[in-house]
């Protein structure tokens, strides 16, 4: 049987590890190769995984961690058959904090019985802690937040993301640069912020209007929807379905934009 979330532990542990990383940041070299990338990564990530799985591990012996590659097509189109698993991709935005730029942040989700159950975001330059639990509603530094109740297009701030295609697919730089064509016509303004779980997070608090993004991109994806879907905003694919995971897209949004958004475009 599925235990009870001693939610305090998990949010003083995820903060634990994003200070750690705070007392740090812009000490790195910037990398100027890609041995040199991909080691302080590795250093990331084992860093993270160690300060989360000694924080968790008393409280959650029995609770197995999904340590996450990006590039694992196979695995991003379901969850692992168990009943409960923690999923961590150690630093979202990585790239940024070894670029000493901001956009960089602590994910974690809890992943019971298929379905994303708990999941929370630190962002430790804004000092602040998004996360929600299935069926609860979404805060961010226990305060309860929601979608914008925005209704001119003009007024929208949409943000875009692509993730990492691995291999390549022909063609699909095209499709994303006719995507964002299409984001441009419909509303005011359009950026792209970087880090995927807290742009969906402030889809949820209303900082946000509309997310979008084309290619299978999972991992990434997690920790946000469950904090977007608890906080009252539309969880679709660019088909405008609802979305499931293993879909090969992602749009995210107050509730109404994103289905309009796709219908009139057919992306």
């Amino acid at each position: 049987m599925n235990k009870q979330i001693n939610v305090q532990t998990v949010l003083n542990t995820v903060r634990q590890a994003g200070d750690l990383f705070l007392k740090e940041y812009k000490q790195n070299t910037i990398p100027t190769n890609k041995e040199q990338f991909f080691k302080q990564l590795e250093v990331i990530d084992e860093r993270c995984m160690a300060v989360l799985k000694a924080g968790l591990t008393p409280e959650f012996p029995d609770t197995p961690w999904n340590t996450v590659d990006e590039f694992d097509n196979d695995g991003q189109k379901q969850p692992l058959p168990l009943s409960e698993y923690w999923l961590c991709d150690a630093m979202d935005g990585a790239i940024q904090y070894l670029q000493h730029i901001p956009g960089w942040t602590i994910n974690l989700v809890l992943i019971r019985n298929g379905e994303l159950y708990f999941s929370v975001i630190y962002d430790p330059l804004s000092n602040e802690m998004f996360w929600a639990q299935q069926g609860t509603g979404a805060v961010m530094n226990d305060k309860p937040i929601q979608p914008s109740a925005k209704t001119d297009p003009d007024m929208m701030l949409a943000v875009f993301e692509h993730g990492h295609q691995e291999p390549a697919i022909p063609g699909f730089n095209e499709k994303h640069s006719a995507a964002v064509a299409s984001l441009l016509n419909k509303f005011g303004v359009v950026r792209n912020y970087g880090p995927h779980g807290l742009q969906l997070a402030y889809v949820g608090a209303g900082r946000i209007d509309v997310f979008h993004q084309l290619g299978l991109d999972t991992f990434n994806w997690l920790a946000g929807i469950l904090i977007a879907r608890e906080a009252g905003a539309d969880i679709l694919n660019a088909h405008g379905d609802s979305w499931k995971w293993g879909d090969e897209s992602l749009a995210v949004s107050a509730p109404g934009i994103a289905g309009k958004f796709n219908n009139k475009t057919g992306s």
